[in-house]
């Protein structure tokens, strides 16, 4: 949208001067000649309206050309309204001039194209740029689907990466719209696209787990194509800013994304965080089984994982690998990662209590 800005901008600045030489070349005028002059003053209107608009800060961008026609149409007619008023205007003030009477309407209809230019471009230029502020209905043009339920998610690449979204969304626990912004489309390319064998298998997971999104009859999926951000604007910063115009939430599993979008006050939804909550509590007592599939750090500890992803930390279990043993829980530690349980064999005695010194923070 900002090339097609930058090209209005142009014309509706030629359009001004083109008015402000016809003015000039028709003799019937009190101007005809002054050059300068008439150019001076299209062209001072044309400028200051082009800084008003240019000084009052974009939002979004979507339906460019259905915008542009609505724009043109609310322009035409705004002008046309204004257009007796800034005839009556001008009458008001020549009304005790010594110009003749083919002159006074020459400037008549000098000052009314004038206007007829400055709504029209405003209109274009307004529609555009807060067209996702307001939702108007007319036929065929929605610029703005409404959002049911709640605001909008913004996809982080993490997220896509990470394929859990995938169950997520088809546990109905998310609402509104699933927005992935064209950047993030763009790292998660590039990621597919790696030379390293791991990082494309990544990337390439990640744009599966968009498709099954896409795919999902409840879910409602859209591209956005973000404003041009700077050079130095990092894919994390992007999605933050976006976040922030478009009063959105984030899903991600980036960690730091995590703590330094909420220090900046935008709403994150922490997938890991998530499947931690919805972990089941265990309490220390209680068997359960699960399969040790590699030795843990101290000796005689095997390490396993429950059916939702859970660590577990066996002791002396280590000489079980491979095997489905049965445990009894003893501890269970809550971290930003998930859950861990801690437990001994169920047939072997309890391990002596040891005092543990939490060192000072």
């Amino acid at each position: 949208m900002t090339i097609f800005l930058t090209i209005l901008r142009g014309l509706f600045i030629l359009v001004m001067a083109a008015i402000g030489w016809g003015f000039v070349i028709d003799q019937k005028q009190p101007l005809a000649g002054s050059t300068r002059l008439s150019m001076a003053i299209a062209l001072t209107i044309g400028l200051l309206a082009l800084f008003a608009d240019i000084v009052a800060p974009a939002r979004r961008k979507l339906a460019l050309f259905a915008g542009s026609f609505f724009g043109l149409v609310v322009g035409v007619l705004a002008g046309y309204a204004l257009s007796f008023v800034v005839g009556l205007i001008v009458a008001q003030l020549t009304i005790n001039s010594t110009l003749r009477s083919d002159q006074i309407e020459g400037i008549t209809a000098f000052a009314q194209i004038l206007t007829y230019c400055v709504a029209t471009y405003f209109s274009i230029s307004f529609v555009l740029q807060t067209k996702d502020d307001f939702r108007f209905i007319i036929p065929y043009v929605e610029f703005r689907k409404q959002t049911r339920g709640s605001r909008p998610i913004l996809l982080d690449t993490s997220a896509l990466i990470d394929g859990r979204i995938v169950g997520i969304a088809k546990a109905g626990v998310f609402e509104g719209q699933f927005i992935v912004p064209r950047f993030v489309l763009i790292e998660l390319q590039a990621v597919a696209d790696s030379p390293d064998r791991l990082k494309r298998n990544r990337g390439r997971r990640g744009l599966d787990m968009l498709a099954k999104l896409q795919d999902l009859p409840k879910i409602e999926v859209i591209t956005y194509d973000a404003e041009r951000s700077r050079s130095d604007e990092s894919v994390d910063q992007q999605l933050m800013r976006l976040a922030t115009e478009l009063e959105a939430r984030v899903l991600t599993t980036d960690f730091n994304l995590d703590k330094v979008a909420q220090l900046a006050g935008i709403d994150v939804i922490n997938i890991n965080q998530l499947a931690s909550q919805m972990k089941p509590d265990v309490l220390p007592g209680e068997r359960l089984l699960v399969r040790i599939v590699k030795p843990g750090e101290s000796a005689n500890q095997g390490v396993g994982y429950m059916d939702d992803g859970t660590m577990v930390v066996v002791e002396q279990a280590r000489q079980h690998l491979n095997e489905e043993i049965e445990f009894v829980i003893t501890n269970t530690v809550q971290t930003n990662a998930g859950k861990m349980i801690f437990g001994r064999l169920a047939d072997a005695p309890p391990a002596p209590r040891q005092r543990v010194e939490k060192s000072a923070t």
